[in-house]
């Protein structure tokens, strides 16, 4: 089982929304982790073929996708960002209704729908109608009918957007459980979201995907670049000024600890600190120094 991307393109309007994107993906599960428009839901669509690529292939175990066609998303789960759905529909006859879109016979659709919502923990609201659900039960009604196909690629995007963090949580430990023999790619700007339970995690930025590793690969590629240290509220501004500041946080007295990103020690009071994927985002993603929106 290989997902391969191959110098990937899509531009609209002449300008590259992802850039000359190349990566390998099989079992397990990817985090596709980038700020808001970094062109995560673009590649994501043309892995879905619901967009075409300007440049470069997709090949599924070595045939182009788009040549698959149906045979290809027979083997396909999808959960957009926004998923479509019946108001009015109770959450057992909307999953049977996307059911019978995919194909699936009835005894199947059945069979597989009461399966999911168990697995999501939404059999107890079966009979509910979608428009009286959380946010966080649409999104598992979500996951259910990406998997009603048993698909071998299920592709999430954005599937804790709004979510509290108790269903967050849920939401990581319901993608671990489904991700067996299976190529799970989830997208997100939240590093928790993946932090734990991604296999691989690509950084995509302006189109592009400018490092990928495991968790520890990342934090260990920027070592001895993380620091703590205390100082007074003007000093803290100077430092936010000067450098890319994980964290602030007053203490009693009036004084600032930091949390900051420097190759070289900031002053002689710093105390080196171990990275974590939230300073390798920052490390990437922080725009200069100074800014309003660089600490996490």
């Amino acid at each position: 089982m290989e997902l391969k991307i191959s110098n990937l393109r899509k531009e609209f309007k002449g300008t590259a929304v992802v850039d000359d994107v190349s990566c390998t993906l099989t079992t397990g599960v990817y985090g596709l982790l980038g700020v808001n428009g970094a062109g995560k839901t673009t590649l994501m669509r043309m892995l879905c073929t619901l967009l075409k690529p300007t440049g470069g292939s997709i090949t599924w175990d070595g045939k182009d996708i788009f040549e698959l066609d149906g045979a290809y998303r027979k083997q396909l789960g999808y959960l957009p960002q926004d998923f479509g759905y019946y108001p009015d529909f109770t959450v057992y006859d909307y999953l049977m209704y996307v059911a019978s879109i995919k194909g699936l016979r009835p005894a199947t659709a059945r069979q597989r729908t009461e399966r999911l919502l168990g697995q999501v923990g939404m059999g107890k609201e079966k009979k509910k109608k979608m428009k009286k659900l959380s946010g966080g039960m649409k999104r598992r009604v979500g996951i259910a009918q990406a998997m009603l196909n048993n698909p071998s690629i299920l592709i999430l995007d954005e599937p804790t957007a709004g979510l509290d963090p108790n269903e967050r949580i849920r939401f990581r430990n319901l993608i671990s459980d489904l991700a067996m023999e299976r190529l799970v790619l989830l997208s997100t700007h939240i590093v928790s979201d993946i932090e734990y339970i991604a296999n691989e995690i690509l950084l995509m930025k302006d189109g592009k995907i400018c490092v990928s590793g495991t968790s520890g690969e990342l934090t260990a590629s920027i070592k001895g670049r993380v620091w703590s240290m205390t100082a007074s509220g003007k000093e803290a501004e100077g430092y936010r000024r000067a450098y890319k500041v994980a964290n602030m946080k007053a203490m009693p007295g009036g004084e600032i600890n930091l949390r900051i990103l420097s190759p070289q020690k900031p002053c002689e009071g710093a105390k080196a600190e171990a990275a974590t994927l939230e300073d390798v985002f920052l490390h990437y993603f922080g725009e200069g120094t100074g800014e309003e929106d660089v600490s996490i």
